[in-house]
């Protein structure tokens, strides 16, 4: 071949170079980079964790899982000692008995006082009967002795009955006040004795409270993750027994760059590759989008991404899927979140929900 030949063929040979180069490009962005009208993210496979720990401080007596072990909602995981309880249970159940023991004390008392009230009333009405008899005979002295008929002596003397019986009749009165005085007094120490009873039933309340929290129970289903304390320890307040997580709140945070952080909606279709398995894809959607943004954490971005400020998006996974899989389901394992941008766009056949099968 001539050099004028040659020459023919150069503007072919560079077109075609120049479509391979594109060709190549096209298809390195199509395996690494976004689809058209999706995007993606880098994150990390997560759970809801829960520490399982004791409300009062005290000894562990024992815990009934071990690493690794499935939990359904309210299982008793571990117990605390409760020595200290149940005497503390012994002794406010034996202040009740003394407590309901003073109700029927006052409620005596205060019966003897009524009678005695009573009594008081009888002894008033006596002394009103015998000063009305008095003041009768005083009027009639009084009469006989304007006629003549009647003595000095005798007018002195009924005027002094009336006197005296009016003295007792005050008496009568005072002693009766008082006794509805005490009267009152005792049913205040019913009320009193009640109150004692309401007192110490709410502090048995308490301490049987105390004795149920001693059982520590799970709070949901999930998987015991690990001890965090042994039998026998002695810990404080608050003091960690175990770490549960819920393997059916399931989540991947990944980060999304603020040009496409609007237009992201809750409930949005994600779609999950893991890099343990790329074989499935897993579906998912959108829970949480961040309304401030925020520099990407190092572990999930490369450093020229992190100068940029990006959105954080968390896709929660559905819980009737989680359960169905519950024993296959692991955290803390890395991935790639596609979420989709345009509701006209198809999944491409890479990215189309692929599970395992049961």
């Amino acid at each position: 071949m001539n050099l004028s030949s040659l020459r023919k063929f150069l503007p072919l040979l560079a077109a075609l170079l120049a479509l391979a180069i594109a060709v190549l490009v096209w298809t390195q962005w199509r395996a690494n980079g976004d689809e058209a009208g999706f995007i993606s993210g880098n994150g990390r496979i997560e759970a809801v964790e829960i520490d399982v720990a004791a409300k009062l401080p005290g000894r562990i007596q024992e815990i009934l899982v071990s690493d690794g072990d499935f939990v359904e909602a309210g299982q008793v995981l571990a117990r605390m000692q409760i020595d200290t309880l149940n005497a503390q249970l012994a002794e406010a159940r034996a202040n009740l008995q003394q407590a309901q023991n003073g109700i029927v004390i006052a409620q005596s008392q205060a019966g003897a006082r009524d009678s005695d009230v009573q009594a008081a009333q009888a002894v008033v009405a006596q002394r009103e009967s015998e000063l009305d008899a008095a003041r009768r005979r005083l009027a009639r002295s009084e009469t006989l002795a304007g006629e003549g008929a009647a003595s000095a002596q005798e007018l002195d003397d009924d005027r002094a009955r009336v006197r005296n019986v009016q003295a007792a009749l005050s008496a009568a009165k005072a002693q009766m006040a008082a006794a509805r005085a005490a009267a009152e007094a005792a049913r205040a120490q019913i009320s009193g004795a009640r109150s004692s009873v309401a007192a110490v039933e709410a502090s048995i309340a308490r301490i049987e409270a105390d004795l149920k929290d001693s059982e520590l129970k799970a709070p949901r289903a999930g998987r015991v993750q690990y001890r965090i304390a042994q039998v026998g320890e002695v810990l404080g307040a608050g003091g960690k027994v175990l770490n549960l997580v819920d393997l059916s709140d399931v989540y991947m945070t990944f980060f999304v760059p603020e040009t496409a952080a609007g237009k992201l909606a809750i409930g949005g279709e994600v779609h999950l590759i893991l890099d343990a398995a790329p074989q499935y894809v897993i579906p998912a959607k959108i829970s949480f989008v961040a309304s401030t943004a925020q520099f990407t954490p190092k572990t999930v971005e490369t450093a020229s991404e992190r100068q940029k400020l990006m959105f954080r998006v968390k896709a929660q996974i559905d819980r009737a899927l989680l359960e169905k899989h519950i024993t296959q389901v692991k955290t803390g394992l890395p991935g790639v979140a596609w979420v989709k941008l345009s509701p006209a766009a198809e999944w491409p056949a890479r990215l189309q929900v692929k599970l395992p099968s049961q």
